[in-house]
């Protein structure tokens, strides 16, 4: 799917804010409501837009601490990897798992309360899985944190 200056500038709209009426997000980027809906669409169709949440406030919701894990395994097959796989996703605090080139294998992120909730999740994931080495780094402070991508 080619898309285009106007495409570009409805995502731009709808990642700052995708509760806009349609009325709005044409009017912002010169097209009509019914233009703007089969554009939105065509974007959702193409599974450009994979879909549209909220996005809260993670003090508010008592999840202050982002702490970052960095794993280390002797495992590198794909039974191993399967049940990393469902181990983490099945713990809601573990926001991204990533795969890693490097010395690192992977890198967690986790949104919890304190640190006994760290603990107690580092205990879960432990319990379900071996794990040569597991170290873990806290924010102290959030510099930039965004969901939108650069158009």
């Amino acid at each position: 799917m080619k898309i285009d200056s106007i495409d570009r500038r409805l995502l731009g709209e709808l990642q700052r804010d995708s509760a806009q009426s349609l009325e709005e997000l044409g009017e912002k980027v010169g097209l009509s409501r019914n233009a703007s809906w089969r554009r939105i669409r065509a974007l959702e169709e193409q599974g450009v837009i994979k879909k549209r949440v909220a996005l809260l406030d993670p003090e508010t919701m008592g999840l202050p601490l982002t702490v970052f894990l960095m794993v280390k395994t002797r495992e590198h097959n794909a039974d191993w990897l399967e049940k990393f796989s469902r181990a983490t996703r099945a713990m809601p605090e573990i926001l991204g798992v990533y795969r890693m080139s490097g010395e690192l294998d992977y890198l967690i992120r986790a949104r919890v309360a304190d640190m006994p909730a760290y603990d107690r999740l580092y205990k879960r994931l432990i319990d379900k899985v071996e794990l040569s080495d597991v170290s873990a780094s806290f924010v102290m402070e959030e510099i930039k944190e965004t969901t939108a991508l650069p158009l």
